[in-house]
């Protein structure tokens, strides 16, 4: 004669079930969405003409649709980025193809060099959104690194630690002697589509 076969008490699959649906759920980590933190700037005033800017005070960076780089007129990089747009703002030699700068003066500073240089970054629609935050995060650096030479050589620490410490009206000296003059314009088919 067989034996009957027994049953197996499932009553508490459910709760250990439940248990690991827990489990996985806190432990698990989401892909955080990359993106670029900026302060917008305010709306323009429709009744106020905008300044006039001299074709050498504008830097042009443009990124085509196959995320090529058009560097002023020439195939660039984006590993050289950073320099050129940091010798476009400082033009240390005061060369008559880079920016032009005036000596303002600036509480806590004193007499600087400002530059007049705007770096305009245009893309493509086809241009990736990888691409477009790896060339937002080369200029944002470059000045940034020409703010820390400022703080270093005036103050004597990094631009860095002015933040961590909050000095504002040193934080607001070395922004209004190296202001990060970024404009973009919107995006548009600039060739080389995909």
């Amino acid at each position: 004669m067989a034996r009957p076969v027994q049953e197996i008490n499932a009553g508490s699959m459910a709760d250990i079930a439940f248990l690991l649906l827990i489990f996985f759920l806190v432990t698990t980590t989401m892909d955080v969405d990359t993106g670029i933190v900026r302060k917008l700037p305010p709306p323009i005033d429709p009744t106020v003409k905008p300044p006039e800017i001299k074709e050498r005070n504008v830097f042009v960076v443009l990124i085509n649709a196959y995320d090529q780089l058009l560097v002023e007129g020439q195939l660039g990089n984006i590993y050289s980025l950073r320099e050129k747009t940091k010798e476009f703002v400082k033009n240390p030699y005061n060369k008559s193809n880079l920016s032009e700068s005036k000596e303002v003066v600036i509480e806590g500073l004193g007499p600087v060099n400002v530059s007049d240089g705007v770096v305009s970054l245009q893309n493509d629609r086809g241009t990736s959104y990888e691409m477009y935050i790896k060339v937002q995060n080369e200029l944002a650096s470059a000045f940034n690194e020409l703010r820390d030479e400022l703080a270093k050589d005036k103050f004597g620490t990094s631009y860095s630690k002015l933040i961590d410490n909050k000095d504002e009206a040193k934080l607001k000296a070395i922004k209004d002697a190296i202001p990060m003059q970024i404009s973009e314009a919107e995006p548009k088919d600039i060739g080389g589509g995909k």
